[in-house]
């Protein structure tokens, strides 16, 4: 069951005392080898749990940097069932490391869930970030992933009331991913006050792990919101590192690789929780 890979990670985190490093890029970024080999190199440079972006043509969620990011994966001929490729390539090397398939509805729709799920279950895939479906339409993909044990990560916001998460709360496995800020990703810095409150909150209503993303961008906000996390993830800084490793006609500088690794490696979660 590829949920079981999730709880697994989270257990082992919870016996070391911290919190996972969560990191995302997009699948087929800037090309397929250089972002196969970025997320093969990943585990070892820090990253616990591994975010992969389907390349969507409207992401209304991502900023500037992720949005370029799929223009240039999709540029290059990224699609689902590649994605889904990624990963088998990936699995061949590391069996233990969670992937998350981060993206929107339209392209899973025209897939087809059914199809999409079974894909996904072979490929090594262990949970989905579907974030323009919200749980009022969980008969769509949440229950039906629910039901072949993928794992279906909701999200909650600085503007989910009690009431609100426990709806959402309804039927989220894996996790449950807290979005710090009010807007879209990598274009604002989070308030750690408010979003140890929501936490706190959070916490009262379910024994789910909780991650938080949008906007955390360096190894001080990183090790900040791990005392109040379970996970904490970081996309945009990242990619912002290979939008700036990338030549004018789309090519990869032979550095790119190397330099997103070292910075994941600065980010330092690999130490007990203060």
């Amino acid at each position: 069951m590829a949920l079981d890979r999730i709880e697994q990670k989270f257990a082992a985190l919870k016996e070391e005392g911290r919190a996972a490093l969560v990191t995302f890029t997009t699948a087929g970024d800037p090309d397929y080898d250089t972002a196969l080999g970025i997320l093969r190199g990943l585990p070892a440079a820090g990253a616990d749990i591994i975010e992969l972006g389907m390349p969507f043509s409207d992401p209304m969620a991502d900023g500037p940097a992720i949005q370029a990011a799929s223009i240039r994966a999709l540029r290059g001929g990224m699609t689902v069932r590649r994605t889904l490729q990624m990963v088998r390539d990936f699995r061949t090397q590391d069996q233990t490391t969670p992937i998350i398939l981060m993206g929107y509805y339209n392209p899973l729709y025209i897939y087809g869930v059914d199809d999409f799920l079974a894909d996904a279950l072979e490929a090594g895939v262990d949970g989905l970030i579907i974030v323009d479906l919200p749980p009022e339409e969980d008969n769509e993909l949440a229950l039906p992933a629910k039901e072949v044990g993928m794992g279906c990560i909701h999200l909650a916001t600085p503007t989910t009331d009690e009431g609100r998460l426990n709806h959402i709360l309804k039927n989220a496995s894996g996790f449950l991913y807290y979005v710090s800020i009010a807007g879209i990703t990598g274009t604002a810095e989070p308030d750690l006050g408010p979003v140890k409150a929501a936490i706190d909150m959070i916490r009262r209503q379910t024994a789910l792990p909780v991650a938080v993303g949008f906007g955390i961008k360096s190894p001080e906000n990183v090790r900040a919101f791990a005392e109040i996390a379970d996970a904490v993830v970081v996309g945009s800084a990242i990619v912002n590192i290979i939008g700036d490793n990338i030549d004018q006609e789309g090519l990869a500088n032979p550095e790119l690789g190397s330099r997103v690794l070292d910075f994941v490696a600065t980010l330092g979660l690999r130490v007990n929780k203060i």
